[in-house]
Formats: C-alpha cells, sequence, structure tokens
C-alpha cells in the first residue's frame, strides 16, 4: 500500500511539474498558419456569406479567435495538468456575443478548427481540409445564387378585365406580353359578358418591364386589375 501510495505521488508529482517544451520556429510557423487560414475563411465570410447581420463586423475577430485557439492548443498539449487546467478555465468563460443564425456558428467552427490543426501541428490536414471547405463553400454559393435567381425570375400573371374584350384585343394584349417575355406559358382564360381573365406563366426580361405593361394595360383598359406574383413551381 504504501509503495502505491508513493507511486501515485510519483505520477502526480510529474505531471503537475511537467516541464512544457515546445518547439519555436515550429510554434511560430504554427501561428502564421493559423493566421492566415483564419483571414482567407474571413475573407470568403465576408463574400460568400447569406447572414443579414453585419459580416464585417462580426468577422473582425476570426483571425485573432484562430491565432489564440492554436496558442492554447499548443500549449496544453504538452502538458496534462494545463489540460485539466485549461477545464477549469472554459468553464467559468462565458461568451455573451448571441448568434443568431446557423450560418455564423459554423464559420466560427471552421475557425476553431483551423487553430487546433494548427496547434497540433497537423498543418498539410489542416490546410488540405480548409482549402476543400473553402471550395465547398464557393460552389455551393454559386448554385444557391443560381437557384435564387431562377425562382426570382418566374412570374405568374393575371389580368382581370372589367368588360368583354374581342379576340383583337386579346391578341394585342398577348403580343405586348410576349415582347417583354424570355418565356410565357398560357395557363388560362375566362371570358364573360362582363369580364375577362388571363392567366400567364413568364419570366420577363426585365422587372421594370411588368410595371410598364402594366400601367400600359390600366390605360388602355381603365377598370382592369393586374396581379404579379412570384411562383416558385413554375415548370416553363
Amino acid at each position: 500500500m504504501e509503495k502505491l501510495q508513493n507511486l501515485t505521488k510519483s505520477d502526480l508529482n510529474f505531471f503537475v511539474n511537467q516541464n512544457i517544451q515546445i518547439d519555436l520556429p515550429g510554434f511560430v510557423l504554427s501561428l502564421i498558419c493559423a493566421a492566415i487560414l483564419s483571414f482567407l475563411v474571413q475573407l470568403f465570410y465576408i463574400r460568400y456569406s447569406s447572414t443579414l447581420s453585419n459580416r464585417t463586423e462580426f468577422s473582425k475577430n476570426f483571425v485573432i479567435l484562430g491565432v489564440a485557439t492554436c496558442i492554447v492548443i499548443m500549449i496544453v498539449k504538452s502538458s496534462l495538468a494545463l489540460s485539466l487546467g485549461l477545464v477549469g478555465a472554459l468553464s467559468i468563460v462565458r461568451f455573451r456575443a448571441a448568434i443568431k443564425e446557423p450560418e455564423e456558428l459554423v464559420y466560427l467552427f471552421l475557425i476553431i478548427a483551423t487553430g487546433l490543426g494548427c496547434g497540433a501541428n497537423q498543418l498539410a490536414i489542416t490546410i488540405v481540409g480548409i482549402f476543400f471547405s473553402l471550395t465547398i463553400i464557393m460552389i455551393y454559393s454559386g448554385y444557391l445564387k443560381k437557384s435564387k435567381k431562377n425562382i426570382e425570375e418566374k412570374i405568374n400573371l393575371g389580368i382581370i378585365i372589367e368588360q368583354n374584350i374581342n379576340d383583337t384585343q386579346i391578341d394585342n394584349l398577348i403580343s405586348d406580353i410576349k415582347k417583354i417575355s424570355k418565356e410565357m406559358k398560357f395557363i388560362s382564360m375566362s371570358r364573360s359578358n362582363d369580364s375577362t381573365t388571363i392567366n400567364i406563366d413568364l419570366k420577363p426580361k426585365k422587372f421594370e418591364n411588368l410595371t410598364s405593361l402594366s400601367g400600359k394595360i390600366k390605360k388602355k383598359f381603365p377598370s382592369s386589375k393586374v396581379i404579379l406574383a412570384y411562383n416558385d413551381d413554375l415548370s416553363l
């Protein structure tokens, strides 16, 4: 029992009094790598993020966070006592900045991963991983922008005219709509003695053309009503 107690005390003293040996050139290289990668993440966040908050203001501490994480990992990885102390230190730290959107949290995790990888001297893996992540962000951002653009171009045009117009007037109206449309799909038309209703799906060349068209229709048919609406389900 006495030998076991002496062994336990010896092991405890070893961990508590363990000297930290850090290679200074390697430490500096890791810091530089963490700073550069964190700065690249910051640039991509400002350029490709879709968050509504102030991107520049939120990301101004990305580089400091990445470098700080790298320093902490470089220090504690060489000492079990410091590792245990870090757990207690972090338990009393409270971050007061509110994370409003999940995208912001994802970028923070990317910065922390940069600091962890550089601090652990896994520079090659960290660089490849960060560049791969940034490439995915760029490709996915372009895909979302293209999808959003396609959705925004799809318009449903409803025209209600409180009178029975003749076939020539209808043909002229359809011709005016074709002039401002890249693509057009006729949906329905109903006519009665008192009104004429036309429903068309289209992709306008310019949004301003829709405004001028509605004004032109209103001028030609004062009792008319023009309804414009986005339609995500159009299949032109």
